[in-house]
Order: structure tokens, then C-alpha cells, then sequence
């Protein structure tokens, strides 16, 4: 029996070394010991110090925690002792391998993670990760799935034969892993015909829904002139989606910004005619970044001298802030930025819109307004307001794309768009929601 002191000795920084050596020492005759504090909810040592001394025990800790994941009871021990089995290490790869078609699902599935968190010694498991593609078990075959697209270009030729030869029961799975890895340009042409088809089938029955991203950028104009609205802002190659497609495409690309490939700003999603306006949506539309602010300004003013008016506007969906930028008859008339930058005031443009001063006057605050004659208290105030507000700005002109639904009268079909970013430099591979 281990000594429980020896064990608790591991959540203790200058007595972990010593502990963990110990414990090492006493190879298997430690391993039950180690896996009932795994187990244990209330115990106070992190799981890692433990892991890392099961992991250098070697294959006596990885059978005493295999034994304890096929009896765990309940979701949180099952967690706790998956998280332990999964962190062995590189030592353990081989068993992880062998693992991989154990009858338990759950197994199964640490066993993926495991070989996961080998880091680069992982790829030599990538053929046995891939036969899991198609288990039976759909968490292990998408755990296997999200395995495969970190592990990286090197999987691409496997996956392509599967694409062609199957076995079919992977072969769904594999086309999802090819569009992350490498996007179309890894695809087969069977397979981009396949998904364009079915693109279309879907087009048949498509309604507007709201599109929402982390980071919400567009542009509106009051026309449903789609064609001339991308002539203007200099957009090309149009690829027929749907809203669900142009929502999770731009999404995508938002979460992908300032990569080392992509900066997020290479395409956007531009929407059929909704209640006689057009949105053109991603992080190219951005009014208030230092990269594309001036472009978004001279494109609104442009696009406002042909249909009259444009709108550019900025919401951080996750508490990031709020822009709006209006132009109407070649004329910028406002710019106003509120998203906690230092910078913020130095963009603002024009006077407060009616729909801004009709705001303040709610809040008890001056209609009008200069920061520099305004109390802490009332620019405070006015600021968090301000934050929130792109939304509203939007709907005061007539539309917001956070409010379009299946009963926004629609006309025509949404693209997604090359910017000249995309021309010049591609789109992000990725696999997306149709």
C-alpha cells in the first residue's frame, strides 16, 4: 500500500521531486494508489505531476489507468482518469496505438487524444487514427477527425486514396479532414462537383437567417444591385452559397485573422437582395482597423455616389466594441468608434447621427456633445452605450444582419468573393457548414 503522504507529497512544489521519484521506484506496487487519487474527487493533487509519474512507471501505469477508465462509473472520474491517461507521453505511443481498437468507445477515444498530445512522434500513428474515420462510435470517429487535422499535410495522399477507394464507412470523414488540411485545391474534381451539386440542391430551399459571427463586419447598401455592388468595391470570382455557408465561411475567416498565411481578409460573403439591401459581409469590411479603415471609407463614399447612401459598421459579438461609418451621395457624414482602442477618437468623422443624438437624449445626456466640455460620469456613460450600439445604428437605417430571418424578403442568391487579398494571395482551406 502506497503511503497517501508520499502521493499528496506531488501537489507539494519543493517535496513534488523527491515524491515523484519515489513513487517511481516503487513501479507497479504504486500504480493502484496513484489511479485511486485519480479517481478521487476530492483530492488536491494536480492530475499532471501524477500522470507524469504513471507515464515514466510506464507499462504498468498505462495498464492501471486503462483498468481505471474501463471501470470509471461516472462522467467527472471518467474525465479525471481520461485526462491522466491521455498526458503518458511519447513513452506510451505504442500502447495508445494498440489501444486505438480496444472494444471500449471511450478507450478508443483517450487513446486518439493520447496520441494527440505526443506532439510530432504522434504522426507515426496516423494509418491506425485513420482506419478510426469510420468508428461506430461518432465522438471517437470526430476525435480521430480533429486528430488527423493537426497532424498535419502529411496525412493528404492517405486520406485522397480512402476519397477514391474508400473503405466507405471513412470516406465522409476523410473529405472533411482534406478541406481543413488543404481546402479544394486537395480535392478531386469528383469531389468539388459533388459538394457544388450540392450547394445547389440546398440553394432550391434556402431562407435568410441571421448571420453572426465573434466579429461582425459589413457593409450595407440600399440597392440590390449585386453585381454592380461587387464591380465597385472590385470583388471577383462570385461562388453561388447559402446564408448558412456565407455565415460559417466569414466566421471561419474572422477566427483566422493575422495567421502566418491568412490575414482573414481574402473573401467575403455578400447576400442576395434582403428588403432592398445588399450586405457584404467580412473582416475586408472593417471600418475602424488600422488595415483596412481608410480602403472602407474611400469604397462607402464610392458606393454611396452610385446608389445613394452606404453603411460600414463594426460589433464585437463578444463584448469588443462597436464602429459605424456613413456615407451618402460620394460624402463621408459620419465615422464613429467606440472599442476601447486609444486610438478610437481619432477616427471620428462628421457629426452625431439623429439616431445617435436621439440615443444621448434618452440616457438624460446632451444631445449634442464634446467630450472635452462633458463630465467623467456622462462620457463614461455615453462610452459603454456606444459600445453596443453598431446594431442599433444599423437598424435605424433599415437593416442589420443580426436581425435577418426566414421571413426578410429576399431576392436572388448569396456569393461568397474573392477580395483583391484573395487574388493575390488564396483563401484559407477549411470545411464548413452547407
Amino acid at each position: 500500500m502506497v503511503n497517501a503522504d508520499l502521493i499528496r507529497g506531488l501537489g507539494i512544489p519543493d517535496r513534488r521531486e523527491a515524491a515523484a521519484d519515489a513513487l517511481v521506484a516503487l513501479g507497479a506496487d504504486g500504480v493502484e494508489g496513484l489511479v485511486r487519487e485519480v479517481m478521487d474527487q476530492e483530492s488536491p493533487v494536480d492530475r499532471r505531476p501524477i500522470a507524469a509519474v504513471l507515464g515514466r512507471i510506464g507499462d504498468a501505469g498505462f495498464d492501471g489507468l486503462l483498468r481505471g477508465l474501463a471501470s470509471a462509473t461516472d462522467e467527472r472520474s471518467r474525465k479525471q482518469i481520461g485526462f491522466v491517461f491521455s498526458h503518458l507521453g511519447a513513452a506510451a505511443l505504442d500502447r495508445y496505438t494498440t489501444a486505438l481498437s480496444h472494444p471500449l468507445p471511450l478507450v478508443r477515444y483517450e487513446a486518439v487524444r493520447g496520441i494527440q498530445h505526443c506532439g510530432e512522434a504522434g504522426r507515426s500513428a496516423a494509418a491506425a487514427v485513420l482506419t478510426l474515420l469510420g468508428d461506430p462510435d461518432p465522438k471517437v470517429a470526430r476525435q480521430a477527425q480533429d486528430a488527423l487535422v493537426l497532424q498535419g499535410p502529411h496525412v493528404i495522399p492517405p486520406l485522397q486514396r480512402i476519397r477514391e477507394r474508400g473503405p466507405g464507412r471513412q470516406r465522409a470523414r476523410a473529405l472533411t479532414v482534406l478541406a481543413e488540411l488543404g481546402g479544394e485545391p486537395v480535392l478531386s474534381r469528383t469531389d468539388v462537383a459533388a459538394i457544388e451539386r450540392l450547394i445547389r440542391v440546398k440553394l432550391l430551399e434556402d431562407r435568410p437567417e441571421p448571420l453572426w459571427a465573434c466579429w461582425n463586419h459589413w457593409i450595407a447598401v440600399p440597392s440590390g444591385d449585386q453585381a454592380g455592388i461587387m464591380r465597385t468595391l472590385g470583388l471577383t470570382d462570385p461562388r453561388p452559397v447559402t446564408f448558412a455557408l456565407g455565415n460559417d465561411i466569414v466566421d471561419s475567416d474572422g477566427h483566422g485573422c493575422d495567421t502566418d498565411d491568412h490575414t482573414g481578409y481574402e473573401r467575403v460573403f455578400v447576400t442576395p437582395e434582403l428588403d432592398g439591401w445588399t450586405l457584404v459581409l467580412g473582416a475586408w469590411c472593417d471600418p475602424c482597423g488600422k488595415e483596412r479603415s481608410e480602403d472602407v471609407l474611400r469604397l462607402c463614399a464610392e458606393l454611396s455616389a452610385r446608389y445613394g447612401g452606404a453603411q460600414a459598421y463594426y460589433y464585437g459579438g463578444q463584448g469588443d466594441g462597436s464602429a459605424w461609418l456613413v456615407a451618402e451621395h460620394g460624402t463621408v457624414v459620419r465615422r464613429y468608434c467606440e472599442t476601447g482602442e486609444g486610438d478610437d477618437e481619432l477616427l471620428t468623422l462628421g457629426d452625431p447621427l439623429p439616431y445617435e443624438r436621439a440615443r444621448r437624449a434618452e440616457l438624460g445626456l446632451h444631445p449634442d456633445w464634446d467630450a472635452a466640455r462633458e463630465s467623467q460620469d456622462d462620457e463614461d456613460e455615453w462610452r459603454w452605450t456606444a459600445h453596443d450600439l453598431a446594431p442599433d445604428v444599423a437598424r435605424s437605417f433599415g437593416v442589420s444582419p443580426l436581425d435577418i430571418s426566414a421571413d426578410t424578403p429576399s431576392r436572388g442568391t448569396g456569393v461568397v468573393a474573392l477580395t483583391p487579398y484573395g487574388v493575390a494571395h488564396g483563401v484559407p482551406a477549411g470545411a464548413h457548414r452547407i
